[in-house]
């Protein structure tokens, strides 16, 4: 497996500002955030886990990795993207991230078990915490959190519900296109580590 590189971004005492859009898509409203060039943040409106906009929030639908993350999102629904490359910025513990990381790469069409998940993040007694974190995914989708599921094949979780887990797995399953051999580091190649909140 191909070691993910992300980078550690400095204190610097400035606000950021956190952009924002929502699109509209086949399993409902999504709320996209960045950054001025990353991504920080995928949800599902009216779900679990959806931050609450800020003064510091910005409603900004032309902002470039807003536009790119929206065009990759409606190519995924149509069928015709398998991974994606929009820049990503993400916050976790130390297991989170390894859990992200090996959620990312479980290629398209394919599902894990959640206690095969919490043996490839190096815990493998940790299956409750492994899906714990698979639901505090930030970016939902890019990450794919749906492809992890239960043992005996059930739904388990998914912080968008499991109607819209269901979908996900649907389409996926349903494309017709060739599907290409996933890039193992696209979801994480540009992301750059944030630090997570104390």
């Amino acid at each position: 497996m191909k070691r993910i590189n992300m980078k550690q971004t400095e204190k610097t005492g400035e606000n950021i500002v956190n952009y924002y859009s929502l699109i509209n898509s086949p399993i409902g409203d999504l709320m996209l955030v960045a950054d001025a060039s990353t991504l920080t943040g995928l949800y599902f409106v009216g779900c679990n886990h959806i931050p609450a906009a800020s003064k510091g929030w910005a409603l900004n639908a032309q902002l470039p990795v807003l536009r790119q993350a929206a065009k990759q999102l409606q190519e995924y629904f149509t069928g015709t993207r398998d991974n994606f490359s929009v820049p990503l910025r993400i916050a976790g513990t130390d297991f989170q991230e390894k859990v992200w990381r090996e959620i990312a790469i479980i290629p398209y069409g394919e599902t894990i078990s959640y206690s095969d998940l919490a043996k490839r993040a190096g815990a493998p007694e940790a299956i409750r915490a492994a899906g714990t974190n698979t639901g505090r995914n930030p970016v939902a989708i890019i990450i794919p959190c749906h492809r992890v599921v239960g043992k005996n094949g059930g739904m388990g979780g998914f912080a968008g519900g499991l109607e819209r887990k269901r979908l996900l797995l649907k389409l996926e399953n349903s494309t017709t296109k060739p599907v290409k051999k996933r890039n193992v580091s696209s979801a994480f190649s540009k992301c750059e580590r944030q630090p997570a909140m104390s």
